[in-house]
């Protein structure tokens, strides 16, 4: 499936399947062709060339009336002079549905999404998060084979945000119904889908579990963008095995492992996550573990409840790591300015070719 605008391909040539009854993310940053994808499976826009299946039947030329398929979008569009049951029941009326049916239909659906007996609300009465299970209940009484959702969380708070994740997972687990969802933000993604699909100009990099994704990214723009690295980019001065020897321009040297073909001499971005990363205070405790290390100052700290790390300039060559610091309270006394040490595993790093040398550290 395919859609250009002149020059600009904003779906490439992209082909995917989802599971029926599963919870499906797209993940991106802005412009990467999220919500033009989205249109396309919804009818609201033509593809280029491509076809579309809704349930094993083609969908393309059919209007996005008579398609199997509901839409939430970020801003909701409920109607304001409605109450929340005429909302929620404004799509079967629509359908020429009985009264008494859809006022069935209607307080079932509310039961089912923790809004019982608030069918007779004004919509300006329901708070943020009840607004938003309003939405998805107007969608989901029609009883489409697929539902869309366009960034639905994007427009509250971060604590409703975190609140509304795990109602969403649990609605779609209890309806059953294939959800496909687009996000630019990585923890919606991750917690909510069976699978995710990372797309960067207007392709998909990688599609696979949420676990697959962090764990074993395959191309260096998955391991960017799915949860924090430490980046380091260089030259691979040895290889042996699947473990790269990556040499950095200001004379950074780390050990990782390989992800697809690495050769000596090829320029390479190396990736290490925060968490995967031990501190200490003493080198010999990371040398007593068998792990390569570096001695590093403290920059600045970051107390962030269980999610604090350190700011770390590693001593031989400044380049900059962000540790997370375990939950231990061992080092709830560290100071900026004090001297540590800190090492990982090679095999929880990784490695990929690059197609130009860069010479930079970035925390993504």
């Amino acid at each position: 499936m395919a859609k250009h605008y002149g020059a600009f391909r904003a779906v490439d040539d992209l082909s995917f399947s989802v599971a029926r009854g599963s919870f499906f993310s797209i993940l991106g940053p802005s412009g990467c062709g999220k919500t033009t994808l989205l249109r396309m499976v919804a009818g609201f826009l033509s593809q280029d060339s491509g076809d579309v299946f809704i349930g094993g039947k083609p969908m393309n030329g059919v209007p996005p009336n008579k398609r199997p398929v509901n839409m939430v979008f970020q801003h909701l569009a409920l109607f304001p002079m409605m109450s929340v049951g005429d909302n929620v029941g404004y799509g079967l009326a629509r359908r020429g549905v009985a009264k008494d049916e859809i006022k069935r239909r209607v307080g079932d659906m509310l039961e089912r999404v923790s809004l019982a007996g608030a069918q007779n609300k004004r919509v300006d009465q329901l708070s943020g998060g009840q607004k938003q299970r309003v939405a998805i209940a107007r969608s989901l009484v029609l009883e489409p084979t697929l539902l869309l959702l366009d960034e639905p969380l994007g427009a509250l708070d971060l604590k409703l945000r975190e609140h509304m994740k795990i109602e969403l997972k649990q609605l779609q687990a209890a309806f059953g119904t294939t959800f496909v969802y687009i996000t630019h933000d990585q923890s919606e993604a991750l917690v909510l889908s069976d699978h995710v699909a990372v797309m960067n100009h207007g392709r998909f990099e990688q599609v696979g579990t949420p676990q697959q994704l962090y764990y074993e990214p395959q191309t260096p723009f998955v391991a960017g963008f799915v949860g924090a690295n430490n980046r380091v980019a260089g030259r691979a001065t040895e290889v042996q095995g699947n473990t790269v020897t990556v040499t950095s321009a200001d004379g950074l040297v780390l050990p990782a492992r390989a992800i697809g073909k690495v050769s000596r001499g090829d320029a390479v971005e190396a990736f290490v996550r925060p968490e995967v990363a031990r501190l200490a205070r003493s080198a010999s405790v990371l040398t007593d573990a068998g792990l390569p290390h570096f001695s590093a100052k403290v920059e600045s700290l970051l107390f962030d409840g269980a999610n604090s790390a350190v700011l770390l300039h590693e001593t031989q060559s400044h380049a900059e790591f962000r540790i997370a610091l375990p939950q231990t309270g061992e080092f709830a006394d560290l100071r900026v300015g004090e001297t540590v040490a800190f090492g990982f595993d090679p095999q929880r790093a990784v490695c990929f070719a690059a197609s130009t040398t860069a010479n930079e550290h970035v925390f993504s």
